[in-house]
């Protein structure tokens, strides 16, 4: 089993998202490198499922300049412990305005293990009571909407939801037949 050790680490960049850092290597045989990493909280995402309906939000992408679906989700960067449940249903209620009665774990995935120490872990929700958003300012613009599945099966199939969270997150969960 090829091992790689860390001979040192220094931030190369830092805001209050992220943590770049370039690392100095040596793999198993000797060879020295170095491995750029992004470091950034664990992050939960929520697939808001009312029968044959799901909840989506849509906002503008900077890194792509367009707006695009997805699921609820989000990270606390103030509070990077936080319990992935306490997070998801935060989230679900700050940008939807939804207050999940039901919550269930579908699994943890790691979302870019090649450069990116961050996972998230997958929520469906269930059972709503209706009440206000509360938007961080990044989210000024964020729409939220009801869509039936067989549409937003569609919008995956036809490339219209391009986040792979979104995608993965609704894949995993109707493999383990959790959609039902």
């Amino acid at each position: 089993m090829a091992e790689i050790k860390t001979l040192s680490s220094k931030v190369v960049y830092q805001n209050k998202w992220m943590k770049v850092r370039e690392d100095a290597i040596q793999r198993a045989s000797g060879a020295e490198g170095i491995y750029g990493l992004v470091d950034k909280p664990d992050f939960a995402i929520i697939l808001p499922i009312d029968g044959q309906r799901i909840h989506l939000v849509q906002q503008y992408r900077y890194s792509f300049g367009k707006r695009y679906w997805e699921a609820p989700q989000g990270a606390w960067e103030d509070r990077p412990d936080i319990a992935p449940e306490e997070l998801a249903l935060a989230e679900l209620q700050q940008e939807t305005g939804l207050r999940a009665g039901q919550l269930i774990h579908v699994g943890k995935q790691h979302l870019a293990y090649g450069f990116c120490t961050q996972s998230y872990h997958i929520f469906i929700a269930k059972e709503f009571a209706h009440g206000e958003r509360d938007l961080d300012e990044e989210e000024e613009d964020l729409i939220s909407q009801w869509f039936d599945l067989a549409d937003f099966e569609r919008m995956i199939i036809n490339g219209e939801i391009l986040d792979a969270s979104t995608v993965n997150a609704y894949g995993l969960a109707k493999l383990k037949g959790m959609l039902a």
